[in-house]
């Protein structure tokens, strides 16, 4: 017990010595000793003390040969201390401040990276995504050779995916929503912009790996459709649904849902059959 509180009594001591130099540098007017001080800071991983110093001195070091190196400085402490908003902003003011700068590859860069750490998960809002993949675009464009082109290239690609997973949730959403129309006061339903939701997604990301999910989800949609509709739209839902399923089958052959599609066709059949033998009759 004696030796913790003695232990404890010499990490205290120390704390205080620290934060007072700490201080008395912050208080300082030598910015050059400033500046030293806050690359040592920022090499021994105490950025919040690197970013109060290096946010004081971006302005008094500007025309100096430190300048550059100030500025980009103080937005790699703010990213390594996941301060990622910030450190996005600091980027991209080194790369307006100096275009053809030392550090303006990997400025430009780390905008997108700053992005890239803080976009939400797919359920939420994904404009923080679209704003990182036109950073790293910007990137590949400025820098069609840079020693990070490839994880750029795989972050957006990580990004479109989530855009992605975004869509089919929407989409998911809306199907299972099915015959509630409380969310349809303009008209229209659930199961339509389930349809329309998915088709546009399978326009924008033709490649993506979750397009059979998209697909499956308009042929189910459109069989809802048709089984929920009024009289005079059903033939002609019913022949469309068949008509997806059809495409289904021949697009995704070992898919597992081929045993739905081809009981939405039965269903289907069964329907149309029965509207063409009527049509029959009452011409005899």
């Amino acid at each position: 017990m004696k030796k913790f509180f003695l232990i404890s009594i010499c990490f205290a001591m120390l704390f205080s010595s620290c934060a007072h130099e700490f201080n008395q540098v912050f208080k300082s007017q030598d910015n050059d000793y400033k500046y030293e001080y806050a690359k040592e800071c920022y090499a021994n991983g105490k950025y919040q003390r690197a970013i109060t110093l290096l946010d004081g001195l971006v302005i008094p070091m500007k025309g100096t040969e430190n300048a550059q190196e100030c500025l980009y400085m103080l937005a790699m402490a703010q990213y390594m201390a996941k301060d990622y908003e910030m450190a996005s902003a600091t980027f991209r003011k080194y790369c307006q401040s100096y275009p053809k700068g030392v550090f303006a590859e990997q400025a430009s860069y780390f905008v997108g990276e700053s992005l890239f750490e803080s976009t939400p998960e797919p359920r939420l809002d994904q404009s923080p995504t679209v704003a990182a993949i036109a950073a790293y675009q910007e990137f590949l464009d400025r820098y069609p050779d840079a020693k990070n082109k490839r994880q750029a290239q795989y972050r957006m690609f990580d990004l479109q995916n989530k855009l992605v997973t975004k869509e089919l949730l929407s989409a998911q959403l809306y199907y299972n929503l099915g015959t509630y129309f409380g969310n349809c006061s303009l008209g229209g339903s659930n199961y339509e912009a389930c349809i329309v939701t998915a088709q546009n997604a399978l326009k924008d990301y033709p490649y993506s790996k979750q397009r059979e999910d998209f697909a499956l989800l308009i042929m189910k949609s459109k069989f809802e459709l048709a089984e929920n509709s009024t009289e005079a739209k059903r033939m002609d839902r019913y022949r469309d649904a068949e008509d997806e399923c059809y495409g289904f089958i021949n697009e995704y052959p070992d898919s597992k849902s081929k045993a739905l599609a081809e009981k939405y066709i039965s269903r289907c059949k069964k329907y149309t059959g029965e509207e063409s033998d009527s049509n029959k009759d009452n011409n005899e």
